[in-house]
């Protein structure tokens, strides 16, 4: 088996075993052609099934010096990933990654902002302008359902079922799950999608999606990001905002307001409850108040 080969077969794990989606099987894919392009540019031949812990190690070192911790951990674990793929496909009896330890790195927890903050940004939303409802929309929905920015761009009016309280969501690895939605959230999704979506001339593949670009079609990631950095600067907020940032935040009000943990993640769409878990260390007063008004010793 040669090394493009086993990439190919690769991607197909990803996407039909895995459920992944293209950006995280093209950050995987490129954790393997740079261990090839080594290979290649260092004339080593060796194939896939035959590399040993050695020259791979020989690599890691090599770029490392270039990468962070945080970078050099990620490139072992997706090397792993696909090692570990060969092994379970029995093109390899051993995985030559599976003693090899990763560089330490801390916890890097979520940038968030306060409410005030955030009804800063959505009050900096210039609703003169054609597109002023609808970033309003953006926002109230990234911050009212803590939605991926991915979640948000394909997110279609079939999705909406605003009777049940609730939004279908389709999330990492094509996984749907239920988000609720509040009246507020609802009102303005409405007033959006009743009074200027309605009247603007929509593209054929885009007629069930809900925000759209002035052309009529889906709006682009590039795009969510560029309207939270302007909606940021206009409001006058020096902090690093992304559309992510309102995810967090979303998590941790609902923490710092008494949620259960459990429906925190539920609503997030997380896997696992650890991945959830970071928020409790973003607001440890919370943790304070849990102990002042349930333990006996209070």
């Amino acid at each position: 088996m040669n090394w493009q080969n086993a990439l190919k077969d690769y991607r197909y794990y990803l996407k039909l075993e895995r459920g992944l989606s293209i950006n995280s099987i093209e950050n995987y894919s490129l954790d393997v052609i740079k261990l090839m392009n080594y290979l290649d540019v260092n004339e080593i031949q060796i194939s896939p099934t035959k590399i040993e812990d050695k020259t791979i190690q020989e690599f890691i070192y090599s770029v490392s010096k270039n990468l962070n911790a945080r970078s050099q951990s990620r490139l072992i674990s997706g090397l792993r990933s696909f090692f570990g793929f060969l092994v379970f496909e029995d093109y390899r009896e051993d995985n030559p990654l599976e003693l090899m330890e990763s560089p330490k790195i801390g916890r890097k927890l979520p940038d968030t902002i306060s409410i005030k903050e955030v009804d800063r940004i959505i009050a900096a939303v210039d609703l003169s302008k054609n597109e002023g409802e609808r970033n309003r929309a953006i926002i109230e929905t990234l911050y009212g359902c803590g939605l991926r920015v991915s979640e948000l761009i394909d997110l279609k009016i079939s999705d909406l079922f605003f009777k049940e309280g609730f939004i279908k969501v389709t999330g990492k690895g094509d996984k749907q799950r239920f988000v609720p939605i509040s009246d507020y959230t609802i009102k303005f999704i409405n007033i959006y999608k009743d009074e200027v979506r309605s009247h603007m001339d929509i593209k054929p593949e885009a007629t069930d999606t809900l925000f759209l670009n002035r052309r009529g079609n889906k709006l682009t990631r590039a795009m969510i990001f560029t309207i939270t950095r302007r909606l940021t600067e206009a409001a006058g907020i020096r902090k690093k905002v992304s559309p992510h940032t309102f995810r967090h935040s979303f998590a941790t009000h609902l923490l710092e307001n008494g949620a259960d943990l459990r429906a925190i993640q539920q609503m997030l769409g997380h896997e696992s409850i650890t991945t959830t878990e970071v928020y409790v260390h973003v607001d440890r007063s919370h943790l304070r108040q849990v102990m002042e008004s349930y333990h006996p010793r209070k």
